[in-house]
C-alpha cells in the first residue's frame, strides 16, 4: 500500500549546501539519507515529498556538518497481505511469471497464473493456457493480489523482498480478459 507519512527525525547537512535556503539544503539532505531505502516497519521510502520544518543547526565538535531536526512528509510503499494491486509484467519463465509492482518485484507461480493447464513457450517468451488458449506475455498489464510477503532485507532498493502473488480469484488477471468480461481468471 501507498502511504503519505509524517516522520521526525534529525539530519545532517553537509557544507556543500550551506549557501542554499535552509529548506531547500533540508530537502537534498533527506532525499540522499533517505530515498531508495527499505525500512522494516515503513517498507519502500520512495521519495521525500516535503519539508515542513527545520530547526536551526547545532555544530558537533569534529563533524563539518550541521544537525538539524526536521518534520517531512515520505512517500512509500509497504506490501500488505491481501491487497490488490496493477502491475506489469517483466519477465516470464517456465515456472511462473514476474510483476512489477510499484517499486518491487512479485512473482505469480504458474498454477497461480490462470484456471487452466498453461504451456511456457520460451521462444515467445509466453504462458499459454491449453484449453482457453490465453496467452500472458512481457509488457502485458495485470491485476493481481498479494498472496505472501517475505521479511525486509537490506538497507537500499536492490535488496529483494519475497512477494507472492496471484491472478486465480475473480476480479484479477490480464486487463485484456477484465474488459472482456466472461470467465476472468482464464
Amino acid at each position: 500500500m501507498f502511504k503519505l507519512l509524517t516522520i521526525k527525525d534529525y539530519i545532517e547537512i553537509p557544507p556543500k549546501l550551506f549557501g542554499k535556503p535552509l529548506k531547500q539544503a533540508a530537502l537534498e539532505a533527506l532525499k540522499a539519507k533517505f530515498e531508495d531505502l527499505i525500512d522494516e516497519k515503513l517498507g519502500y521510502l520512495i521519495q521525500v515529498v516535503e519539508v515542513k520544518e527545520v530547526s536551526r543547526g547545532k555544530i558537533v565538535k569534529r563533524n563539518p556538518s550541521t544537525i538539524h531536526k526536521v518534520v517531512f512528509t515520505v512517500l512509500t510503499f509497504k506490501p500488505e497481505l491481501q491487497e490488490v494491486l496493477n502491475g506489469k509484467i517483466i519477465d516470464i519463465t517456465e515456472f511462473g511469471v514476474f510483476v512489477r509492482i510499484g517499486p518491487a518485484d512479485g512473482l505469480i507461480h504458474v498454477s497461480q497464473v490462470m484456471d487452466d493447464y498453461v504451456d511456457y513457450d520460451k521462444m515467445r517468451g509466453a504462458l499459454i493456457g491449453r484449453e482457453k488458449g490465453k496467452i500472458i506475455e512481457i509488457g502485458d498489464d495485470v491485476r493481481t493480489r498479494i498472496i505472501s510477503v517475505g521479511k525486509l532485507s537490506g538497507v537500499s532498493m536492490i535488496a529483494k523482498q519475497k512477494i507472492s502473488l496471484t491472478m486465480r480469484q475473480p476480479g484479477l488477471g490480464k486487463i485484456g480478459w477484465l474488459k472482456k468480461g466472461g470467465n476472468e481468471n482464464g
